[in-house]
């Protein structure tokens, strides 16, 4: 299993769950994905936050609620050079902040905004802590998914904020989708969600996590108590989707990718 290093700015780097248990969570993700949950050894500095492992590498991360109201929810993070600079132009094209610039001991530097469509999400400036150690391989990160019902806009925002480029594709039966191009990297996608999920549904990220079997995984979700509110679908040349949700309200996806890719 390759480790990863280093992310380029402008590409998603980690992601970490916000949940109200975080021993239970451990254990579902731990069935789910074969995940260990290890203490950060400044733990007390750091609000108890967790580190999820793959043989050992880092794989993201899962925290305590922190403010009262707060949705359980798997929040996708951004590497940025700046953290400050990018909140700034982040706010003059229209985002709100929900965490201002702040530094995690020597870890990096990290914020919480959401684009003017109402999508959260996090940036992160590296430190000693560069991100996620395995990507795109079984039981990790290997895609981050934009639903929203005003793309136009979160295009613009994503461009000026990130540099982002966008390409549409036709997939048989699924209709437009959008990748999220930086240089010649396709780095995340984009997709229309009006008339597609319930209008309760608001504009979110969702992370994607590869798996070798995506029907296995789904059965060992619903045994242990998630739900799977989309899926399992088929898309040719992609893979075998589902969306699940945790015990707790979490939202996430898994893809089973198509043996020919």
């Amino acid at each position: 299993m390759p480790e990863k290093t280093t992310h380029a700015p402008g590409t998603f780097c980690w992601v970490d769950l916000g949940t109200p248990d975080q021993d239970a969570a451990g254990e579902f993700y731990g069935a789910l994905f074969g995940w260990t949950l290890k203490e950060d050894e400044n733990a007390e500095q750091t609000g108890g936050y967790r580190t999820a492992q793959l043989d050992g590498k880092a794989v993201g991360g899962v925290m305590k609620l922190m403010m009262e109201g707060q949705p359980p929810a798997w929040l996708n993070y951004v590497c940025v050079e700046d953290a400050d600079a990018t909140v700034a132009r982040a706010r003059e094209a229209g985002a709100q902040v929900f965490a201002e610039p702040m530094s995690v001991l020597d870890y990096g530097r990290m914020a919480v905004l959401a684009d003017p469509t109402g999508a959260a999400f996090g940036i992160w400036q590296p430190g000693v802590h560069t991100g996620a150690g395995v990507v795109s391989e079984p039981n990790a990160m290997s895609w981050s998914e934009l639903g929203t019902r005003d793309p136009e806009t979160a295009k613009r925002f994503y461009a000026d904020v990130f540099g982002w480029s966008y390409e549409d594709k036709e997939y048989e039966g699924t209709g437009t989708y959008t990748a999220i191009v930086l240089g010649e990297e396709t780095v995340g996608g984009l997709l229309d969600i009006t008339d597609r999920v319930p209008a309760e549904v608001p504009a979110h990220w969702l992370v994607y996590f590869a798996v070798e079997d995506a029907d296995a995984t789904i059965a060992i979700a619903k045994e242990r108590g998630g739900e799977v509110p989309s899926g399992p679908f088929d898309i040719p040349e992609v893979g075998r989707i589902a969306v699940l949700k945790d015990p707790w309200g979490a939202f996430f996806a898994v893809i089973q990718p198509d043996a020919a890719m």
